[in-house]
């Protein structure tokens, strides 16, 4: 199973990326919005998240092609796997409905926002609604990402998992999931280090309350 790939990005289209591992190229099949990120990224070196599926069916007479999805980082690809999972939606279909940030997709899904993510390339209303009921409550932890456009606290800063943990705290407390989502975001937009929960909620009522 290859799950990570990393070399020179030597030519992107619309639906892949090659990538030169000197003696070999590699095409790797990515989403619109992995596409824009790379876009100034072309003849730089590049390091993609990836899965290895077996695209095609032998049972109608067709060949089975290995083909690698490449991602910008884990989270992306595993919210790209259970997308995936949804009944009627596949990998193809995957790609082509990940024109937003996953953190922006993630939040329609946990809002049961039907509208919205109909409005995704290939993704009707009864898919939205297959999508919602499997994989709503799966969203926490994807809604929190904290867009890459925004100032952040660098991975080293925030331990895996402290965020989802502290998102639980705070519905624990009584906060709803938006404010809870809203509160973490602001707070780890301060740049600050977080290397557990109790750091990360001090943080947060400290902005809320100013003390």
């Amino acid at each position: 199973m290859i799950t990570k790939i990393a070399g020179k990005l030597i030519e992107l289209s619309e639906e892949d990326a090659t990538l030169s591992i000197p003696p070999m190229e590699y095409q790797v099949l990515i989403a619109e919005f992995t596409r824009r990120h790379l876009q100034s990224q072309v003849q730089k070196e590049v390091e993609l998240h990836t899965i290895h599926y077996l695209d095609g069916n032998v049972t109608s007479g067709g060949r089975l092609t290995p083909r690698l999805v490449g991602f910008l980082n884990t989270a992306e690809r595993d919210f790209f796997e259970l997308f995936c999972s949804v009944d009627g939606v596949g990998v193809k279909k995957a790609l082509r409905a990940m024109t937003h940030a996953v953190q922006d997709t993630a939040v329609m899904i946990e809002q049961q926002d039907t509208k919205g993510l109909s409005k995704l390339p290939g993704i009707g209303p009864a898919t939205a609604e297959r999508i919602i009921a499997k994989l709503r409550r799966k969203m926490p932890k994807f809604a929190l990402l904290v867009r890459r456009e925004m100032p952040k606290a660098t991975d080293a800063d925030v331990r895996e998992g402290v965020v989802e943990d502290t998102f639980q705290a705070l519905m624990a407390l009584g906060h709803g999931e938006a404010d809870a989502r809203q509160l973490i975001e602001v707070a780890l937009a301060s740049g600050g280090k977080f290397k557990d929960t109790e750091t990360l909620i001090q943080e947060i009522y400290k902005k809320q309350y100013g003390s």
